[in-house]
């Protein structure tokens, strides 16, 4: 069964969509999260999101990550795929390439070698990446209030971490759709609807 990923910035309403799509697709699907899909997950998705860790290192950011990805892997995504089920996961591996190796700077090399430890070398059969203009997302945070550590970086690091989706969605392209995350939840979820079943990973009787 497919195993499809959401990737995206701050703001760009992947988890909107990420629900959004779990729904269409219909009962035998498991929607789930990084950080935070597993009991384990949820305590490490509290200390990479509490402001007050912000001197934590680049070095510690991305093994936490990994940390709670090596679970989430084991007990969630390979359990369920391997019962027949989808799995739409609201974020992956690009996250940590994207935030941690463009962003923070971290060797892309060495934060694949930890992927493969962590999850196997298990890769989604399709990747959408919900682009929206830096300061478009940040707008959209900054309306929630009660940023996380996260959504309190500097523009310039969105930036790098944007350069760096791009970039990754070239080198694979097969897997990768980019997708406008601008104007309505309605229409962005009209563009993912078209990209699953562009990539046939809709069900034979249709998205509801």
């Amino acid at each position: 069964m497919p195993f499809i990923t959401f990737e995206g910035l701050e703001g760009c309403g992947k988890s909107t969509q990420a629900r959004r799509l779990a729904e269409a697709l219909g009962p035998d699907v498991v929607l789930t999260q990084e950080p935070g899909g597993t009991a384990l997950g949820r305590s490490i998705r509290g200390l990479l999101l509490d402001p007050a860790n912000r001197g934590m290192s680049p070095e510690a950011e991305v093994l936490l990550f990994f940390a709670d990805r090596a679970q989430h892997v084991s007990e969630v995504v390979r359990p369920a795929l391997a019962a027949g089920r989808t799995v739409v996961s609201d974020r992956y591996v690009d996250t940590s390439l994207a935030y941690q190796g463009y962003g923070r700077g971290l060797d892309l090399g060495l934060i694949r070698s930890v992927a493969a430890l962590a999850t196997g070398g298990l890769q989604p059969d399709l990747t959408l990446f919900f682009d929206l203009p830096v300061e478009v997302g940040l707008e959209r945070v900054a309306r929630r209030g009660n940023r996380d550590r996260l959504e309190s970086e500097v523009r310039e690091f969105y930036l790098r971490a944007r350069d760096g989706y791009l970039a990754l969605a070239a080198a694979e392209p097969r897997r990768w759709v980019r997708v406008d995350a601008s104007g309505t939840e309605d229409e962005v979820e009209e563009r993912t609807r078209a990209a699953v079943e562009a990539h046939g990973l809709a069900p034979s009787h249709g998205l509801r």
